[in-house]
């Protein structure tokens, strides 16, 4: 059934948990959560992570992303990158047998980008943006924002970072990377397969051809059928993030992307996000003022058989937020839950 959960929080504080209740959500999912292991994760604590949200009502839907350390060489096709996919498939495997059905990752050697980070949305909200002119202007390196979950700072909403690149002076291709990626997926799929969780891929955001000599791979709707193809495998899938889908593209992307992958079963779950602008330019934005509509976009999904879960992200920070951005993600959360309960009224199905 079509849902909404709570996400992007690293740590299952009280606080977090209670705010997803309060909501009226059932289920929650954490984004490179604080687990100990500096090359894989262990079963107990991840059995102890989900245990944590059950005893508040909760289920824990998926994690999304294990720390960049666990995979940079498989990235980047680096020596030792065998090791580290002995420890990803471990850590799949201790998924499974913990009961957490859904890992999300990326395949962004440079993670995610933004070139501003100020309070120019509707009413003086804070939202991020990306310029590609200043992205690729090496005097102005300092300004550009780097997502750097393993610098991130106690209970905050974002990772952003200035300056603060993980991969420099190293030249990866386009080509290179889709030989990382094809060898990374034979290397994980089957453990993947036999453990019972799926892998769900996050486009590239942004999605720009390189940033700082490093390829970008997934920056098209064709992109992620190339790597489905290249996957052929159940336990493939997308974390299909509408807001990095609207950058290449609007409306048009975010409907191909959906009647696509949606029949097939492929998206796994959705970050229900939007940007005004395109690929080198866009800004963040509160849902409804963006690229595409969501009433349309959620009409869509459930047309294509979508049964899996939304999730706000980067969300805009309101007046008096908190570091998580508790306000910004309350607003997003009732958005889509008032769009799903109008559409089930409307077409006769019992609502939450």
């Amino acid at each position: 059934m079509l849902r909404v959960a709570a996400g992007q929080a690293a740590r299952p504080t009280e606080e977090y948990l209670r705010f997803a209740a309060q909501l009226g959500l059932k289920s929650v999912q954490f984004n490179t959560p604080d687990l100990p292991g500096r090359q894989r994760w262990e079963v107990a604590d991840l059995v102890a992570l989900r245990q944590r949200c059950e005893s508040f009502g909760l289920q824990l839907e998926a994690i999304e992303n294990i720390p960049v350390e666990f995979y940079l060489r498989c990235m980047l096709g680096q020596p030792g990158r065998d090791a580290e996919i002995d420890n990803v498939r471990a850590t799949i495997a201790n998924m499974g047998e913990a009961g957490i059905p859904v890992l999300g990752y990326n395949f962004m050697p440079q993670s995610v980008w933004r070139t501003s980070l100020s309070p120019t949305g509707r009413g003086g909200a804070v939202v991020s943006g990306f310029d590609a002119a200043v992205a690729g202007d090496s005097s102005r390196r300092h300004e550009v924002l780097v997502a750097r979950r393993d610098l991130r700072v106690e209970d905050a909403k974002d990772s952003w970072t200035a300056g603060s690149h993980i991969v420099s002076d190293l030249r990866v291709s386009e080509e290179e990377l889709w030989a990382n990626y094809s060898y990374f997926m034979a290397g994980v799929l089957p453990a993947a397969e036999q453990a019972g969780v799926r892998l769900a891929l996050h486009p590239d955001d942004p999605p720009v051809p390189e940033l700082d000599g490093v390829g970008r791979l997934f920056r098209s709707v064709d992109a992620l059928r190339r790597a489905s193809a290249i996957a052929s495998s159940p336990a493939w899938g997308l974390e299909l993030c509408l807001g990095t889908v609207s950058e290449m593209g609007g409306e048009e992307a975010v409907f191909d992307a959906i009647d696509w992958f949606g029949p097939r079963g492929e998206i796994v779950y959705v970050h229900l996000r939007d940007v005004r602008g395109y690929g080198g330019s866009f800004v963040e934005c509160f849902l409804g003022e963006g690229n595409y509509d969501p009433v349309r976009v959620i009409e869509r999904l459930l047309a294509v058989g979508f049964d899996g879960f939304l999730l706000d992200d980067h969300t805009p920070m309101l007046v008096n937020d908190s570091p998580y951005g508790h306000r910004g993600r309350a607003h997003a959360i009732g958005y889509m839950q008032g769009v799903i309960d109008a559409l089930a009224h409307r077409d006769g199905a019992p609502a939450r």
